[in-house]
């Protein structure tokens, strides 16, 4: 007998074994070391702390508000007939524990009272049928924030399964400068999904589409989505990128749709010399070309308006100054456009920053313009071998332009015009290349605008690319486009509006801006610049664009109503052709 019984112990002993370990915690996150995925709380009262906390870095803190008593929960999927034991820990005043859709007689515990972290516990049988109860806790009205902690419902563990299969056909919808929509296609046995921006969960949906908040404006994002039933979460999906659009942007005084014009107000050429006062009335902006540094680096920029030995026909200061005041009254804005082919402008120096400033300054207040247009081209900017990144840009030249930018905007108020006129190589070849590249050898130069049109996205008017005199760039479709026609240009905006990744790195991508500050540069005739495209051609580039018909073999990636309009080289050149660029752009807009 005494064997029989000592027999009879080890064997107990492994039942009893067994039994235990067939039992497991099922609340998930019950720790909330994972903020509070798995949990809901009522009326968005809940939030996770890093103190006090009973274990680990985090735990709940909701809060009672009105007839809310800020309950926070989750349903588990649990075993019919089965014994579960429920257990937390809690701190505040009048603090509930408990578990309902048992099946059986739902439970609950609390405590009137816990200054400090109390353990409650509780339990309960399921009842035949039944599959998922759900865990809750919450506190009482009006009685204060409570806190939870460590939360576990021990018991008979189901097998789960298999987690669900990876999600495809993510896409982004509509985005503005604080939000992104997302939508993609079901997977079969979620329960729900889950959203992860640039690598980190930040919601969960149980459909197939959401809309992520709560962005920065002109902000490039990552997304991926993930699907989740009651045995795990699957793998993320392909990643998409948006990028947030940058608001509304100030009034800048401008018609819905604008034509820009370079008029050569300090030299002559074979087009001759056009007055100011001569210029029609269909030019909304009209750019003074050039104001031109002293030297290279000295940053002291000066307008000398052409002389009457070079222009006989050239009006007087006090007929100039009369011109701009009457096209001003006419609601035309008038610029002062530095740099030009010849006019090379290096700020390497603060002290040179300094000047830039000065001297641009005085020439504003000499003629009473409306701002200013940069139209540095040749070796003006360039980037150091270790300036590597367009949204923190540490090169001189490149820092101190943008920091005189800034300040002639601060001085001059929010009326004040700021435009940019860079050639292609400065801007789309960036999405290729920039600065001296990853391994060095290549052009500095090359996306060198960039960060100057990065850091003054909020402030700038216009951009206005120089879509001639340009080498093939590569577009958004992967495809080399060539100056002669509207796939040109249609192509180099599609990119200004749409943003893309610079020098091929996705996580690094450059903002799109809006279509009100956009303008397409064109030559206004043969003799202007290489990559003239006909009326016909001007005219397939802003349907495509603005009303996404005619648009070729290139597909945009957006339509643009709002697109600013046209810029050329030059006003003086198209006089010389019959105005015909100026008949091309009435004729579109009226």
């Amino acid at each position: 007998m005494l064997t029989a019984t000592l027999l009879a112990v080890p064997g107990i002993t492994a039942l009893s074994s067994a039994a235990r370990a067939a039992d497991a915690d099922l609340a998930k996150n019950g720790g909330f070391e994972s903020g509070l995925d798995n949990w809901s709380c009522s009326a968005s009262s809940g939030t996770t702390v890093k103190s006090p906390v009973h274990g680990g870095s985090s735990a709940l803190q909701a809060t009672p508000a009105g007839n809310d008593y800020a309950q926070c929960a989750q349903t588990v999927t649990v075993k019919p007939n089965s014994q579960y034991s429920l257990a937390g820990y809690v701190r505040g005043s009048y603090v509930y524990l408990g578990a309902s859709g048992t099946g059986t007689t739902d439970v609950s515990t609390w405590t009137q009272s816990a200054p400090d972290w109390q353990r409650l516990t509780t339990s309960f049988t399921t009842g035949a049928s039944t599959t998922k109860v759900t865990i809750y806790t919450h506190g009482w009205y009006a009685t204060g924030a409570y806190y939870a902690d460590d939360i576990s419902l021990t018991g008979p563990a189901v097998d789960p399964g298999q987690p669900p299969t990876t999600p495809t056909g993510l896409a982004v919808g509509s985005v503005t400068s604080s939000s992104v929509a997302l939508s993609w296609s079901a997977v079969t046995g979620a329960t729900s999904y889950a959203i992860y921006r640039d690598g980190v969960k930040v919601q969960t949906a149980s459909g197939t589409s959401a809309t992520v908040s709560g962005l920065t404006a002109a902000t490039a994002y990552s997304f991926q989505v993930t699907a989740v039933n009651d045995a795990g979460e699957s793998a993320k999906s392909t990643a998409v990128t948006a990028i947030t659009s940058t608001g509304s942007g100030p009034s800048t005084g401008l018609p819905t749709h604008a034509l820009v014009g370079y008029l050569h107000a300090s030299f002559a050429n074979g087009s001759g010399y056009t007055r100011l006062a001569d210029v029609p009335d269909s030019w909304d902006v009209i750019d003074l070309a050039f104001g031109e540094p002293t030297s290279a680096t000295s940053g002291d920029i000066r307008f000398n308006r052409c002389p009457v030995s070079e222009c006989s026909n050239v009006e007087s200061d006090a007929d100039f100054k009369a011109a701009i005041k009457a096209k001003q009254a006419a609601g035309k804005k008038v610029l002062i456009s530095i740099g030009g082919a010849n006019g090379q402008v290096q700020l390497t120096s603060t002290a040179a920053r300094d000047t830039f400033v000065s001297s641009v300054s005085n020439i504003i207040d000499t003629y009473g313009l409306d701002g200013l247009d940069i139209d540095f081209e040749g070796h003006s900017l360039s980037l150091d071998a270790s300036d590597t990144n367009f949204k923190s840009p540490t090169t001189p030249v490149v820092v101190n332009l943008i920091a005189a930018l800034k300040t002639l905007k601060a001085k001059y108020g929010s009326k004040f015009v700021l435009s940019m006129a860079p050639e292609t190589f400065f801007v789309q070849m960036g999405y290729q290349f920039y600065g001296t590249g990853k391994f060095g050898g290549q052009d500095p130069r090359c996306g060198a605008y960039l960060p100057v049109i990065y850091a003054l996205r909020d402030d700038l008017t216009l951009l206005h690319v120089q879509d001639y005199n340009s080498g093939p760039i590569m577009g958004l479709d992967g495809q080399y486009h060539t100056m002669g026609g509207a796939d040109f240009h249609i192509a180099m905006t599609d990119m200004l509006l749409t943003g893309f990744p610079v020098a091929g790195d996705t996580t690094n991508m450059f903002p799109a801006l809006r279509p009100d500050q956009i303008a397409i540069g064109m030559p206004a005739s043969v003799n202007a610049g290489n990559g003239y495209v006909a009326p016909a051609e001007v005219t397939k580039t802003l349907d495509c664009l603005t009303k996404k018909v005619s648009c070729g073999s290139y597909t945009t990636h957006g339509t643009w109503p709002t697109l600013r309009g046209l810029m050329t080289w030059s006003i003086n050149w198209d006089r010389y052709s019959n105005w015909e660029f100026q008949k091309t752009f009435d004729g579109y807009f009226g």
